[in-house]
């Protein structure tokens, strides 16, 4: 009975707190007294008003904060609201370059400009489409991605369960390098080779120099998921007498497999949307060539790239640029998506 009585009082050890909503009330106060600023001082431009509420909100939430609950209390309130405008700051970006883009990409963003190339139709006219340029990016795009995961994930296997000594060591050097290389370096290694063997420009050419670019990232990330991968279970194999190599086909692998397919889909958003070693190996083609290994090729970047520059001005042009940044932020979303319900298909399930 004493203890029921005893959990029934209430705490005298606990301050005043502000109420939940606090946060969300001093967040309006401070985007208000942003704009009633903004507009006196005569300001147009919105990111000033709303790095003025930001301000605000974090002086805002210290001092009332500090007053109600106290000096460290307020300290940790201080820290979160750095968190939310840090995340805001970062998301406002992003959002708005999607809505630009949305907003004017749909205009010609139809049945016809997915199933028609631009053929005859010169870059000034209305008309035409992207279809010749969808087909080079999935070619070129799936040719790299067939050279470089095999070479990466193999690479980081190595890496993990093998690698020992020097050569490990300048392997993980070599690839932390060409992680941060430029893509134009990876076009003009190729094109030094294509120059030396007398070669035009070709899709399969392209294709190398992002297999160039995919392989690092595919190599890094492979071996962060097989690291994640507990020793007890390697043990438990080799214990019962299996083989190193099998252990890691079948136990090692299929753990991580998840990881790893998330790590192959982002490499290869990295590289769809690569221009500099597409405009040097693969040259663009306002016609449709199926065949990557001979004459030169479209892509979504290139594409995009040659209806700014080459539309003079043209309203047609930049509309079509937009449809296909469009398309192109489509293509990349869905590898994205597909990527995170693979992973989470493949996740280990827990349950009682």
């Amino acid at each position: 009975m004493s203890h029921t009585l005893n959990a029934k009082r209430p705490s005298t050890l606990q301050g005043a707190t502000l109420p939940k909503w606090s946060p969300w009330a001093i967040a309006a106060g401070s985007v208000a007294l942003g704009i009633g600023i903004s507009a006196a001082a005569g300001l147009d431009s919105n990111i000033q008003w709303g790095l003025m509420a930001a301000v605000l909100f974090i002086f805002g939430t210290y001092g009332i904060a500090a007053r109600v609950e106290g000096r460290r209390q307020a300290k940790d309130r201080v820290a979160t609201s750095l968190v939310w405008v840090a995340f805001i700051l970062a998301v406002v970006p992003l959002v708005s370059l999607v809505w630009t883009t949305i907003s004017r990409g749909i205009k010609v963003l139809d049945v016809y400009f997915l199933s028609h190339s631009m053929g005859v139709v010169a870059d000034t006219e209305p008309g035409g489409g992207i279809y010749a340029a969808i087909i080079g990016s999935l070619e070129q795009v799936g040719l790299a991605t067939v050279m470089a995961v095999p070479i990466g994930v193999l690479t980081a296997v190595y890496l993990v369960e093998y690698g020992r000594g020097n050569l490990s060591r300048a392997i993980t050097f070599f690839v932390d390098v060409m992680t941060g290389i430029p893509s134009i370096v990876a076009g003009l290694f190729i094109l030094s080779i294509m120059l030396i063997f007398d070669m035009q420009p070709f899709g399969f050419a392209g294709s190398l120099a992002l297999a160039i670019l995919m392989m690092p990232v595919v190599v890094r990330s492979t071996e962060e998921m097989l690291k994640l991968v507990p020793n007890e279970l390697r043990e438990a194999s080799l214990a019962l007498g299996i083989p190193k190599w099998r252990t890691i086909l079948k136990v090692v692998l299929p753990t991580s497999l998840g990881g790893i397919v998330t790590g192959i889909m982002l490499a290869v958003a990295r590289i769809a949307g690569e221009t500099a070693p597409v405009l040097l190996l693969v040259f663009g083609n306002p016609f449709i060539n199926n065949n990557p290994f001979e004459g030169a090729q479209a892509s979504l970047p290139l594409y995009i790239y040659q209806q700014y520059a080459n539309s003079a001005g043209s309203g047609a042009a930049y509309d079509r640029a937009w449809a296909a940044s469009l398309t192109l932020i489509a293509f990349i979303m869905i590898l994205n998506l597909a990527a995170r319900g693979i992973a989470r298909w493949k996740a280990p399930k827990t349950g009682r």
